[in-house]
């Protein structure tokens, strides 16, 4: 394999690994603070106790992928400078603030608002813990939001100019209203809504599947999962096939290819545009991502239409093969979120910043044999990360809320004080940590 190869096989190795714990945090986040409202807001104490146990359950399944994933997270910028210094030479100027506000965001605001609810157990009042949970909620979605401005100037330039082979920011405006970046942006969040619940649901079914004793909260559970995933599955293809003009109207080449046709046509004319070169993608790689985004999701979106149906008295649950379905299609999900993203990255080949730098020029003057180490290394590290987030993950699954360690508390001391979690009339003891 050649540099340009390596270094293109170890970025997307690693933001594809780190994709799978992205699409899952912003999947759970909005669910788990939804129950957490309702949680706090309901006024009868048994319902209350279910609730809050729900919460908490699902609470620390997300929790667990966060605190993993935030790790593989920190690796990704770094690579810019590693192995793309062209990118950053080039382009620097104009991308430079959106990685900067998702550092910022996600790695601080998200992260002690996280802190802080996983922390207010049990300490703080109602609104307040509620109110964290809908902020760290809020700060998933800003961080996609930065990232995707960076990555829809990289896919369809708006809002600069080139001074000397340097790109710099003219329009702040336009940058944030590009339409390849928010457009993306509602298909992903609908992706992950569609992931999130799939995981809520498939879970739950499983719990059902052993005859769990906790009837009412995966009731609960997969009723919330199984109507997310349902709206979630049918928007997503909606948003997808609205992106299919812009991409005719920004990246002729990657519309050629996926409509299988006048690829040598746009060809031609990009040659007269650009020079000579070859500006066909990967065909076969993205003909099998599409294919696979497609089918997944329209499947997806079949069962979970057909599941909420049968979610009336409990039809779901007790249709056996049903239930086994709905937890068998949890890893789809993920898998048609990454072919999504293929088809992304490698339809706009042989372009980094569509129209002014490909993938050669951007490339860092580093040795072979650096990036066969450095490609090694970040890989095993990421497969590592992963599989024991998804061991954990499963672990803490199985076992169900009896294993829950989020919000647990324990009988105060003799003489100490109760501290009010949701106001005068709600008071319970202090966690133990």
């Amino acid at each position: 394999m050649s540099a340009a190869e390596l270094a293109r096989l170890q970025f997307a190795a690693t933001t594809g690994i780190h994709w799978l714990f992205v699409i899952l945090t912003m999947g759970l986040v909005p669910l788990v603070a939804f129950m957490h409202t309702r949680a706090a807001y309901t006024r009868d104490p048994a319902k209350r106790a279910v609730r809050e146990r729900m919460t908490r359950f699902w609470g620390q399944l997300y929790v667990i992928n966060y605190a993993v994933g935030i790790v593989t997270g920190l690796v990704m910028e770094f690579q810019f400078g590693l192995s793309w210094s062209g990118l950053s030479k080039f382009a620097g100027n104009v991308f430079g603030a959106p990685l900067a506000l998702e550092t910022l965001i996600a790695f601080f605001a998200e992260s002690t608002f996280l802190g802080m609810w996983i922390f207010g157990w049990g300490r703080l009042r109602r609104g307040v813990h509620v109110t964290l949970i809908w902020l760290v909620a809020l700060t998933a979605y800003a961080s996609a939001y930065w990232i995707l401005i960076a990555n829809g100037f990289m896919q369809h330039p708006v809002g600069y100019e080139v001074r000397g082979g340097v790109a710099y920011l003219t329009d702040f405006g336009a940058l944030l209203t590009n339409e390849m970046s928010l457009m993306a942006l509602g298909h992903i969040v609908l992706a992950a809504l569609t992931t999130g619940g799939l995981f809520v649901a498939g879970v739950s079914c499983f719990h059902f599947l052993r005859g769990t004793k906790e009837t009412e909260l995966f009731r609960s559970s997969l009723r919330l999962g199984t109507w997310v995933a349902m709206l979630a599955s049918f928007f997503v293809v909606v948003v997808g096939e609205l992106q299919r003009p812009i991409i005719e109207r920004t990246q002729p080449m990657k519309n050629a290819v996926l409509e299988n046709s006048g690829v040598a046509e746009v060809q031609r004319r990009l040659v007269e545009q650009f020079g000579p070169g070859d500006y066909v993608p990967p065909e076969g790689w993205i003909h099998l991502s599409m294919s696979a985004m497609t089918i997944i999701g329209n499947t997806i979106s079949t069962i979970t239409f057909i599941a909420v149906f049968l979610l009336w008295k409990d039809r779901l649950v007790r249709w056996r093969p049903m239930a086994w379905l709905m937890v068998a299609v949890i890893p789809f999900a993920f898998l048609a979120s990454v072919a999504g993203w293929v088809v992304r990255e490698m339809g706009r080949q042989p372009w980094i910043v569509y129209g002014h730098l490909t993938v050669e020029d951007a490339l860092s003057h580093v040795s072979r044999a650096s990036l066969i180490v450095s490609c090694t290394v970040f890989i095993a590290i990421f497969v590592g990360l992963a599989v024991t987030n998804w061991t954990l993950i499963a672990r803490f699954a199985v076992r169900g809320p009896d294993a829950t360690q989020l919000g647990v508390t324990e009988p105060l001391p003799e003489g100490l004080p109760e501290q009010p979690l949701g106001g005068a009339d709600d008071k319970r003891p202090v966690p133990a940590f």
